[in-house]
């Protein structure tokens, strides 16, 4: 098989939500399936250490892509045209992209709908953007993955359509996080928190 994937998150020394995503699931994807081609597509110059292994072939595809007219540009036009050059089986998008114009089967990982929430913060240009081609792209996607039960949900709330193509999969930790001894827990405590047990909330878009 021939798998495209949208790797143009996975950029040197910034690996932030989504990139890290992108790392920990391709990179495992590429190691448990040596017998399938991987076809990276990179919006700009990529770093070697990304192509985890012999069957990865890295593309770089212009334009650069952050502002929704070049986002549309790069998936419509330089990703449509790749993947019907690299004759790609199936198309991977783990940003919750994908190109509308393309007729091979795609996959997105839709992380949240911040934009349909006033906690998401989402500046006016890009919560356009996101209140057109969102329902688009979960109705073009023959698979769709989220991250969170919670996440599933909402999407399930705003885009009932969805429900037969919908699945979670879990965040991971990475390997370098590893269980701390009950020392280090202790004076962990002591210096943030008066002795007592942490307990840390997180709100807002996990992207």
């Amino acid at each position: 098989m021939r798998i495209a994937v949208n790797t143009r998150f996975l950029l040197p020394h910034k690996l932030e939500g989504i990139g890290r995503f992108t790392f920990e699931i391709v990179s495992r994807m590429v190691e448990n399936h040596p017998e399938d081609d991987f076809i990276f597509f990179f919006d700009r110059p990529f770093d070697p250490k990304y192509i985890f292994a012999k069957n990865v072939t890295p593309v770089v595809l212009f334009p650069p892509t952050r502002h929704p007219f070049l986002i549309i540009s790069w998936f419509e036009w330089s990703v449509r045209r790749a993947l019907k050059k690299y004759k790609a089986d199936v198309f991977f998008s783990p940003d919750g992209f994908l190109s509308l114009n393309s007729g091979v089967n795609s996959v997105i990982v839709t992380h949240d709908l911040a934009y349909k929430h006033p906690f998401g913060k989402v500046n006016f240009t890009i919560q356009q953007f996101y209140k057109i081609f969102t329902p688009k792209y979960l109705a073009k996607a023959k698979r769709i993955i989220t991250v969170s039960e919670f996440t599933k949900k909402d999407i399930l709330h705003f885009f009932p359509f969805t429900q037969d193509k919908i699945s979670v999969v879990y965040n991971s930790c990475n390997e370098k996080y590893q269980p701390i001894s009950e020392t280090e827990k202790e004076a962990i405590r002591l210096k943030y928190a008066v002795g007592k047990p942490l307990f840390c909330v997180c709100w807002g878009s996990a992207s």
